[in-house]
């Protein structure tokens, strides 16, 4: 492995109500409050959610993983996984899918299909891979105002060290391989990630490029495409990633961005009354990061609202601010002055922690009823009393729609045995799992990279990387660093999210933990594909 870094209990039944997720067709936008906008709410989403409101149930057909129950032990994990690898394998080779003989055409579930005779000449199905090695290339921030998120880059290597110490990846060729993970610094800069993913894919020759954020991800997701390398597990919740008709090498894995929104909307559709302070008018403020993550939040926030019943009633005033901004401050008291009772910060990384702040010192977080953290700022990093200051009272009132994550500082996770392995692995490392709890998505990430690969490698053929996008496009597994109830699925051009589910959490200064408010409710399938209209900056 080589890493390269350049120099309320009434509330809660409400609430539990209103946890039913999916996507929103989200849109580029000028991050103003005109309330009009081209995105529309998902009609799979929508009915999803009016059923988890009125009470009913949200299953997904086709899923395996819903009702099965929490191993006590890593053993038991390691049993349970081996047994849904071994169903989803047995699937693909019951059905047929695969490569045809002829090499040119990849199938696999619910009209899944790639033409291979469209990859460029000389493109190589195995081409990352030695007889020991798979060489995974990552573009990832680990420097300026977002370089938490490299936290990623130190604790992922563990679980791919853990595995291919103890001969995971021994493919159906009898090849036995290690990860050899390669990661690039490109400080979230996106005029950065285009040549260092070039780096990868050409000097490199890696296998697979995983990238993290939206805008970095959308630069060379056309180039991956056409050239037919893998790019998996995206870190970003862009609706893009779900595209596997136009962009079959691309998957996503956490919850799309635009979801929230529709958690936002619900919620404040809920509390209507309890926010109206008697004008018949409610002010909803956001912060918006100016690039593509902060425009979809932006955007499907805007369809939202368009489509509500409190339309005429709800004012939606937003500030923009760059990526590597070094204060809010200004845009949050321009914010202020609109007198918000609803304020949601749709930004990410250190600058989450600076909207905690800010509002704290400008009498927001005094005046509001409610206050938003995104789901790209989970755990207790941006939070904690340390990155806040005092006594950790900025914090107070603060909520997140988590995306159905663990987190390895919650003390209520710490006898869970994924999380304790997590933290272990860790602190064997000389890593301090406070300093960030960045360092356990190492796990969230790292995992179904470890799962894919070893699927994959038991199909014919051995590990190549069609295989792997195969078995990929047909996981159906039981995420260990996901909240139970959550499912974690994919299922050809049916069902291109893994990840369709979370939970509404609420800060808690004194136990400095996220506090769950309801249940988690899945709508595993509902989300429909997106095809992204990057001039419309819509989803078609």
């Amino acid at each position: 492995m080589t890493v390269q870094r350049p120099p309320v209990r009434a509330r809660a039944q409400v609430v539990a109500g209103l946890v039913a997720l999916g996507l929103v067709a989200g849109a580029c936008g000028s991050g103003t409050s005109d309330s009009s906008t081209n995105a529309t709410v998902d009609k799979g989403i929508q009915s999803g959610v009016a059923q988890a409101v009125g009470g009913s149930s949200t299953t997904a057909a086709g899923s395996t993983t819903s009702s099965v129950p929490e191993p006590k032990s890593m053993d038991e994990w390691d049993a349970l996984w081996a047994t849904q690898r071994d169903a989803i394998v047995k699937r693909i080779k019951d059905n047929k899918w695969g490569k045809s003989a002829d090499g040119k055409t990849l199938t696999g579930p619910e009209g899944f299909t790639i033409d291979l005779s469209k990859c460029p000449a000389g493109w190589s199905d195995t081409e990352g891979l030695s007889d020991t090695t798979i060489k995974i290339g990552q573009t990832i921030s680990q420097s300026g105002t977002t370089a938490d998120y490299g936290n990623i880059a130190k604790s992922m290597p563990l679980v791919f060290d853990y595995y291919g110490q103890k001969g995971a990846f021994k493919d159906a060729q009898g090849k036995s391989r290690k990860i050899n993970y390669v990661a690039k610094d490109d400080g979230y800069d996106p005029a950065r990630t285009i040549p260092l993913t070039d780096e990868l894919i050409d000097s490199e020759k890696v296998f697979a490029v995983w990238t993290l954020g939206s805008a970095n991800a959308l630069k060379i997701y056309d180039k991956l495409n056409q050239r037919c390398i893998p790019q998996p597990f995206v870190m970003s919740g862009h609706p893009a990633w779900g595209d596997p008709v136009n962009h079959p090498w691309t998957t996503g894995q956490q919850l799309a961005y635009n979801t929230e929104a529709v958690l936002w909307g619900a919620f404040i559709d809920q509390h209507f009354s309890e926010l109206d302070t008697g004008g018949g008018k409610v002010t909803v403020a956001a912060l918006v990061m100016n690039n593509d993550f902060g425009k979809a939040y932006d955007l499907g926030f805007k369809a939202y609202l368009a489509q509500s019943a409190n339309k005429d009633k709800i004012d939606y005033v937003t500030e923009t601010v760059e990526p590597q901004t070094p204060t809010v401050t200004d845009p949050m008291t321009t914010l202020q002055s609109k007198k918000p009772q609803i304020f949601i910060a749709m930004v990410a990384s250190s600058v989450c922690t600076q909207a905690v702040t800010a509002a704290a010192q400008n009498g927001m977080r005094e005046e509001a009823k409610y206050l938003f953290q995104p789901n790209v700022c989970p755990g207790t990093t941006y939070v904690k009393k340390e990155a806040v200051g005092g006594n950790g009272e900025a914090s107070d009132k603060w909520w997140i729609v988590n995306g159905g994550g663990k987190d390895i500082n919650d003390p209520n996770q710490f006898g869970d045995p994924a999380v304790a392995w997590m933290r272990d692995q860790l602190t064997s490392h000389g890593f301090d799992p406070k300093s960030s709890s960045s360092l356990g998505l190492g796990m969230y990430y790292g995992w179904p990279m470890v799962q894919a690969l070893q699927g994959a490698g038991q199909l014919d053929g051995g590990l190549t990387r069609s295989n792997f996008m195969l078995f990929l496009r047909s996981m159906d597994m039981t995420h260990p660093y996901v909240l139970p109830g959550i499912r974690f699925n994919m299922n050809g051009d049916k069902d291109a999210y893994l990840t369709e589910g979370g939970i509404f959490q609420k800060w808690d200064v004194a136990k400095q933990i996220w506090v769950t408010e309801g249940s988690a409710i899945d709508l595993s399938g509902r989300s429909k594909s997106c095809a992204w209209d990057a001039s419309a900056g819509i989803c078609k």
